[in-house]
């Protein structure tokens, strides 16, 4: 099952870390660690495999791919050796990205990026592709007469505004493709009625948004926790530090409180309430693509007695990122395959914001993926395994 992936933000480092792992796997120098889609309870046939992913993608910068994945490799987030093992392979990557399109209308840039997919989907005679934004993330989007219906939205991008943000163009282009989308940042992508109305109407799936990775996954296990326990939290904090591209992105204010919002919502979710306390975010360059989150906690047990918990997370982004990449395209692509449209609820585990009635702890949205790659193995039959 050929399967096209085409990330917008290709040259990235999550999409570099991505498609360095995904080629590796293929090539069978690295194991499949980080892969959820790889472990007994998930994998089986209706997912493509590595051997049949083929990347493309867009991107505002033209650094060659192979000097992005060096640059990943010097600051230790890729293994050398892969990196030099994979000069033929990453040229022919290289061959599929393209510029981002800029100039005209949005109108005329939507057609040029349908026009891109249509003819990498064709090229390779894949049988279907698979959007996935991993680009930077975005300002909250501006409020806009069309985003409230398609034809009034197919009317007005042929105008001189700017319409939708960029993650709403990619996410418009891909469904007018024919073509999955899957958000993996916190910015607007299909959340806008008309773009949810054009993807129904395309009859193609899509998930997101903003992938859980660090912090978030470490709040969503351990806020149920406390609410399992009946323990009342009265305060949760939490201190961000990163570097890299995304960091540079988030000092941006705007950019800034989209993330932060994003990673606040699974404790009012979760609680029910919400306790004292915010979560920062702060540029530090010297750490480039590497994070550090420190949370403190503090609660109320028996009697009211005060306790704290603190933790203390530094992980690698992009690592922790690229593996739930591959495993989003392939699982979207097998939905794809077996006729599901709509928001994909049940993809929830993977994120911060998840699409759909998707909520609830992780360990519910892990039963509830499970039960979901059982239906796409079995065509909707109960699967033997539970």
């Amino acid at each position: 099952m050929r399967t096209g992936v085409w990330l917008v933000g290709a040259r990235g480092s999550v999409a570099t870390t991505s498609i360095v792992g995904a080629l590796a796997l293929r090539a069978g120098l690295t194991g499949s660690t980080g892969c959820v889609t790889e472990l007994p309870e998930l994998s089986g046939p209706a997912l493509p495999a590595f051997a049949d992913l083929v990347f493309g993608g867009h991107d505002v910068v033209a650094t060659p791919l192979a000097k992005r994945a060096e640059a990943l490799a010097a600051a230790g987030v890729l293994p050398a050796r892969l990196v030099a093992a994979l000069p033929e392979e990453l040229a022919a990557v290289e061959r599929e990205l393209r510029p981002a399109p800029s100039g005209g209308s949005q109108a005329d840039r939507a057609a040029t990026l349908v026009r891109d997919l249509t003819e990498f989907r064709d090229r390779h005679q894949l049988v279907r592709v698979v959007v996935v934004n991993v680009a930077a993330t975005e300002p909250a989007c501006r409020p806009h007469p069309a985003h409230a219906e398609p034809d009034a939205l197919h009317a007005a991008l042929a105008g001189p505004d700017e319409v939708l943000p960029p993650s709403s163009l990619y996410a418009y282009a891909a469904v007018t493709a024919g073509c999955a989308y899957v958000d993996f940042t916190p910015s607007t992508g299909l959340r806008l009625p008309a773009l949810t109305a054009l993807a129904d109407s395309h009859r193609v799936p899509y998930a997101g948004h903003d992938g859980k990775t660090g912090e978030t996954l470490l709040k969503s296990v351990l806020a149920p926790m406390f609410a399992m326990r009946n323990l009342t939290v009265r305060s949760w904090s939490g201190l961000n530090l990163l570097g890299g591209g995304d960091g540079a992105t988030l000092a941006d204010p705007a950019a800034n409180a989209a993330k932060v919002r994003s990673k606040q919502r699974v404790l009012g979710e979760t609680l029910g309430y919400l306790p004292q306390g915010d979560t920062r975010i702060d540029y530090v360059e010297d750490l480039g693509d590497f994070k550090t989150a420190w949370d403190l906690i503090t609660f109320a047990g028996f009697l009211g007695t005060g306790m704290r918990l603190e933790f203390t997370w530094h992980g690698c982004d992009s690592a922790l990122a690229a593996p739930l990449v591959l495993d989003l395209a392939r699982l979207t692509a097998a939905a794809h395959a077996a006729g599901q449209t709509g928001a994909l609820a049940d993809l929830a585990f993977f994120f911060k914001d998840p699409l759909g009635t998707g909520t609830g702890s992780l360990a519910e949205q892990w039963t509830r993926l499970r039960a979901f790659t059982n239906r796409l193995h079995t065509g909707g039959a109960d699967d033997p395994r539970g």
